[in-house]
């Protein structure tokens, strides 16, 4: 059965001022997972993962592979996959609600020879067009072409030979799928002004010990040279890098002492070193971090950029600490065209913000009131949990569904760090 996410009618209250303290546990990334999970289509001997979370957004995927003939064995956090596609057109209705279903085009093609899939649908924070995942199809040889709704690709009778795909702008979607199209394909590949994010690396890593041949990973430069097939492959799904920014905040924002486990901080140095400039003490030990502080949070500028920038996916949750900084913040908005629509829901708790454009201006107040809110996407849902547990009174926050695409157990692992949270119909 699919996921339906949208039709969730629950509602999550928070009763602020509350210290967070405690440990938290990081889950599996998300957005290294969905790609990760496309594989299953790729490698057909048998293929594993692990630290996979429990999401809207994973068990989504899960339907759709399966809906193409994938078997899927669900244990805990592990997924084990057997078996090919049987069909190569994909399911509409999985389809529209996710905007990473884009990632199945890459992979149905080089597995079946031809490849029908709907334009994706997901979170409404702008265009995020998909011509550069076709832009890829076509570099590597594959016809190409939109027909009601559907990108439609198939082979030529050579196949998918290497070639060089050289990006306008940097998309980490479009850098998986020539990544994961290129792997099998003929020759030599040469990927420019590749992505660099740590998903993409995890992406690249498990192919490699399936036996692709890959270098260049983590650079703005991927080579790859084609083999015949991929091997059988065991692997774990790095951390949420966003979960464990979004907490550090959590953190920051009540004043709290957390202590964050199962993260790899590298991922997240530009991140940890906007919240020193904050005024938070972050404390970095192995794969654990811990964030504390007892005073407000100091004003500090950021704008949002590829990795190793400032994540867009931690844009809203930082106007949240902003929102009560002492003093006037700018930030900056450079992936997304439509990502401050948190902002009008923020300012319903007393928030104090400006936009103009990409930039919004947020001149901080020492408190934030409890309130009726809607939660528009993933993140601005996270960026009103944040005002909410910083905030006087008790919130209302509706739209949670969203915060189920991303966030695991969320409710639990906030309840665990002491704060009064119910999610209720």
């Amino acid at each position: 059965m699919s996921v339906i996410y949208e039709n969730n009618e629950e509602k999550i209250y928070i009763r602020g001022g509350i210290q967070l303290k405690g440990n938290v546990p990081i889950s599996g990334a998300k957005n290294a997972a969905l790609p990760l999970m496309t594989l299953s289509l790729l490698i057909k001997n048998g293929f594993e993962l692990t630290n996979i979370p429990d999401l809207a957004d994973t068990r989504l995927m899960s339907d759709l592979l399966n809906d193409l003939g994938v078997s899927i064995n669900w244990k805990n956090d592990k997924l084990i996959f057997k078996g090919s596609p049987v069909k190569d057109e994909a399911s509409y209705d999985l389809v529209r609600q996710m905007r990473a279903s884009i990632l199945i085009l890459g992979p149905l093609l080089v597995s079946k020879g031809s490849a029908k899939v709907p334009l994706p649908g997901g979170c409404a924070i702008g265009s995020r067009p998909i011509d550069l995942h076709i832009m890829v199809m076509k570099a590597l040889g594959a016809n190409v072409y939109y027909d009601s709704g559907f990108i439609v690709a198939s082979l030529k009778s050579d196949g998918l030979r290497g070639g060089i795909i050289d990006f306008p702008k940097v998309s980490v979607g479009a850098t998986e799928s020539a990544i994961m199209t290129a792997v099998l394909a003929k020759g030599k590949t040469k990927i420019l002004n590749a992505a660099r994010e740590p998903e993409i690396v995890d992406l690249g890593n498990c192919l490699i010990k399936a036996g692709a041949n890959i270098s260049g990973l983590g650079s703005n430069t991927i080579n790859i040279e084609g083999v015949k097939e991929l091997s059988s492959v065991s692997h774990q799904v790095i951390s949420d890098r966003i979960e464990a920014g979004s907490f550090a905040i959590a953190s920051s924002i009540t004043k709290g002492d957390v202590e964050i486990s199962k993260v790899n901080p590298m991922d997240l140095k530009k991140f940890f070193d906007v919240l020193r400039m904050n005024g938070m003490d972050i404390e970095i030990y192995g794969n654990n971090v811990r964030v504390s502080s007892s005073k407000r949070p100091l004003p500090y500028d950021i704008s949002t950029e590829a990795h190793p920038g400032f994540p867009t996916d931690l844009q809203a949750q930082y106007m949240a600490l902003m929102a009560l900084a002492e003093g006037e913040t700018i930030i900056k908005e450079n992936i997304f065209e439509n990502r401050f629509m948190h902002v009008a829901e923020l300012m319903r708790m007393g928030a104090k913000v400006t936009i103009n454009k990409h930039k919004a201006v947020v001149n901080g107040v020492k408190n934030l009131k409890g309130s009726k809110v809607m939660a528009s996407d993933l993140r601005a849902s996270m960026c009103l949990i944040l005002g909410a547990l910083a905030a006087s009174g008790t919130s209302e926050i509706d739209g949670i569904y969203h915060l189920d695409r991303g966030y695991e157990k969320l409710v639990d692992k906030l309840s665990n760090l002491g704060a009064d949270i119910k999610r209720l119909k």
